[in-house]
């Protein structure tokens, strides 16, 4: 995200102020006053980091823009990837604010690495699984039972990665009423198991499989893509965990900004990007 500086202005930039609006008052024209602290140098913009899971890309940024705009002194950064590899990230002395993760496990375990406080933990969106369909393979696949042909690509995440995880149960569940085998047939037509959703989806755009295991969210983040529906017996309901990290150096801007994901500003973002919403 782009920076903003915007600090309250000193003594200097108050008298220029003052000018301006005399200048104004008695029918002048001031093109421009210049104004600098003390010092003589421009005040560096604050940094909040936030570690958030790929499928939040679009969302993130978003609240993300919303939150400099009423912090115009501060400067989002987002690290976005599978929850599972920011949390390995985090464990091995990365540096951040808030974490914002896909699933409640890579959460429990930052806890657990007294990196986050678990009393601090909220849910801030839920998900479910869906797969996205190349265009050009609508033909051939228009039917979960349609996964399992011989000729079919798909693509998945890897196991470990939520996503990955999510659509490995789908299709455990699935199996209660495809038949035996339905999910080792359906991972036998696997090509390529991905480091994060967002790769299946990217992939699946670009025509390098005919189908990927996706969340809701990113199907509709590609409307060019066909979508198979999960039957509700069959899905898995993902719970997004945002928190404060321990050793964040500005906790109080960083719970402003977990505030802001959870506020109804935030909710109404997160249920447009196609996130399910959560009670207050």
């Amino acid at each position: 995200m782009s920076g903003k500086s915007n600090r309250p202005l000193q003594s200097r930039c108050s008298l220029a102020a003052e000018l301006v609006r005399i200048a104004a008052l008695g029918g002048l024209l001031l093109g421009m006053v210049a104004c600098v602290p003390p010092d003589g140098l421009p005040a560096a913009p604050k940094t909040l980091t936030v570690f958030a899971a790929a499928s939040l890309t679009d969302v993130m940024e978003a609240i993300g823009e919303a939150y400099e705009q009423a912090h115009p002194e501060t400067d989002v950064v987002f690290n976005f990837a599978a929850s599972s590899a920011l949390r390995a990230q985090l464990g091995e002395g990365a540096a951040a604010d808030v974490a914002a993760f896909a699933a409640e496990r890579d959460m429990q375990l930052l806890a657990a690495a007294s990196l986050a406080d678990s009393d601090g933990v909220k849910v801030f969106a839920e998900n479910e699984m869906v797969v996205v369909v190349h265009p050009e393979s609508a033909g051939r696949i228009a039917s979960l039972e349609d996964l399992t042909a011989p000729d079919v690509k798909l693509l998945m995440a890897a196991e470990g990665v939520p996503a990955g995880d999510y659509a490995r149960q789908v299709l455990e569940n699935l199996t209660a009423t495809m038949g035996a085998g339905y999910r080792d047939t359906v991972l036998a037509n696997v090509v390529s198991e991905e480091d994060n959703v967002r790769q299946v989806l990217a992939k699946v755009q670009l025509g390098e499989a005919d189908a990927g295991w996706v969340y809701r969210s990113d199907a509709q983040s590609a409307p060019e893509l066909g979508v198979l529906a999960i039957p509700d017996a069959a899905n898995v309901r993902a719970k997004y965990p945002i928190a404060v990290l321990l050793t964040s150096p500005q906790p109080e801007a960083a719970q402003e900004f977990v505030d802001l994901v959870l506020s109804p500003e935030g909710q109404r973002v997160l249920e447009k990007g196609g996130f399910l919403p959560v009670a207050p």
